[in-house]
Parts: structure tokens; sequence; C-alpha cells
């Protein structure tokens, strides 16, 4: 018998090993534990859906790409998902499930306002959910930014964002340290309402270092509904004022108008111009996201600097 393969034989071979040589590489996978359990994710995945905006501030800011985002008011930095270029897959509540299923996503994130739909997309794709724990909030911010690091391999920009961050907050408290109090009001519908330490707003004491004005404000998610009179008795140094109407482009009257009458005007902040309004699309939206996080820090470092005015 001849040792020497035939023709037929080699043209079976070479397609063999073209066959072989032509077969996709299995993605590696890498098991991410988030604030819903533990979900096995493909690195680097191709087809990203996003709910949270959080999450897409970061992903924006790490030049990460994603297909599918909800139909949301966003901020300025966030406005080009506005756009044809990416498919809307409903609001930050409720998934348009049909219009997800339609992107065959490798990666869905949810968190907060879309984390209750969790259950429902992990059965269409993996899904992770960075839900912020605000009783640990930077920890839990830098924990999230590392989580999509890892997925997207931007581990040494994420360290880099999370170490300026860092630096950025301790020379905040150093600022803060002799600032005086501080009140975090929300205006909506003519209405005022205030937060306290340990509320959705508390950064403001908690980790940028204000004396509360009043430490025993309600927590709770809405606030605690406050008068005129309320603020000028509290009488805080600063007041920093998150304006919901403006921020989602509601008509309302707008924050600066409505406190400025004779009760608010007699408190320090007011007398003294030490009013802060915070980028709302940032605070309101995207709190939670490592550029959000960043541009707040900055914001109120200036104003204490005396760098910038509102």
């Amino acid at each position: 018998m001849s040792l020497i393969p035939s023709a037929l034989s080699r043209l079976s071979l070479a397609a063999a090993l073209w066959a072989f040589t032509a077969l996709p590489s299995l993605a590696e996978m890498i098991s991410v534990t988030h604030a819903s359990g533990t979900t096995q994710v493909e690195r680097d995945p191709k087809t990203v859906v996003v709910f949270d905006l959080a999450s897409l501030d970061t992903l924006n800011a790490l030049d990460v790409k994603v297909a599918g985002v909800p139909s949301a008011p966003l901020p300025d930095e966030l406005k080009q998902y506005a756009g044809d270029d990416y498919d809307k897959v409903g609001s930050l509540f409720e998934p348009d499930f049909e219009a997800v299923n339609a992107l065959q996503p490798d990666l869905i994130i949810v968190a907060g306002r879309s984390q209750p739909k969790y259950a429902d997309l992990a059965k269409i794709a993996p899904t992770i959910d960075l839900t912020i724990d605000n009783a640990h909030f930077l920890d839990s911010v830098e924990a999230n930014a590392r989580t999509l690091g890892q997925i997207f391999d931007r581990q040494d920009e994420v360290e880099a964002r999370i170490s300026a961050l860092e630096q950025s907050v301790t020379a905040l408290q150093g600022l803060t340290e002799n600032a005086g109090t501080a009140l975090v009001l929300l205006t909506t519908g003519g209405k005022v309402s205030a937060f306290g330490p340990g509320s959705r707003f508390g950064n403001v004491y908690d980790l940028y270092g204000f004396a509360a004005a009043d430490p025993g404000l309600d927590v709770g998610t809405h606030g605690q509904a406050v008068s005129f009179e309320y603020i000028l008795k509290t009488n805080p140094d600063w007041l920093y004022v998150l304006d919901r109407d403006a921020t989602i482009g509601q008509t309302g009257t707008a924050a600066s108008v409505l406190l400025d009458n004779d009760l608010v005007d007699q408190t320090t902040a007011w007398k003294k111009g030490q009013v802060i309004y915070p980028d709302g699309g940032l605070l309101y939206l995207t709190t939670g996201g490592l550029y959000a996080e960043q541009a707040l820090v900055d914001q109120v470092a200036a104003r204490l600097k005396g760098e910038a005015k509102d």
C-alpha cells in the first residue's frame, strides 16, 4: 500500500483543516457578582443593552460602544444616545422586551429604576444589576466601575479615574471642613423637599463633608416636604438645590425663582450668595457614574474656592 496520500485524501485533509481554523474561538467567560446575584458574562461583549444611565455614563467615559439604550432625558454628555444610531429599548422603568430580543444582546445592564425587571431580562441574555448601595456610596460606585472595567478590559483606565476621584473627594473634604452647614433641596411643581444625611442626595454631607443643617431629616427616596419657613428656621450656610423640573424637561417655576422670596432671602446662604445649583442631569439621572461623580465633586470644589458662580 502506498504511504503517499492520494489527491483526494489531501483535499479532504485540507478541507478539514480549513473548517477547524474557520471555527470561531470560544468566548472567554467571567463570573460577575452584582446586586442581584452572580452571572457568567462574556468578556468584552459586542452587543450591549444598557438601561442604567449611571452605567452608560461610565461606559461612555471608557469609550465602550453600546447598542441599545432607554428613551429618557439625558444629560448633555450623553445626548448622542438620543440619536438613531442607538436602538431604543424601552424606558428607564419599562423595557421593550421585543426590541431587546431583536438585538440578541450579549449583555444587559440594569440598576436602580430598572432593577425590578432584572429577572425578566435575565431570561433573554446575561444580565447584571449595578444598583448603587447608598449606605456605601463611593465604595459601590468604585465596585461597579471595576466590574465594567473587568468586563470590557478597561481596568487601567478605571483605576486611574477612581484614583483621581478619590483625590478630588479628599481635597473637597478639606474645603468643607470649615464651610459651615448645608441643606440639600429639590424643587418640582412649585414644591420643595429637603434631604438629609444617608438620603438619596446625602453625598453633600456623607461624602463631601458639609455639616448637616438638619441632621434629623427623613432619608426617604423623595425626601421630606418642607416650607420656606422651615428653610429660614434651619438657616443653612450653604444651599444645594436640584431643579427637577428643568432636569427632566418639565414645565415649572425655576428653582432660583421659587426660592427667591422674603423668607429664604433672609438665610445666610442666600444673603452670601452661597447657593449651588448642581448639574441636574448628572445628579438626578447619572449619579453613580464615574464621569458624573467627578464632575459633581469638581463643581462644588470650584464654588468653595470661588472659581465659579451659579
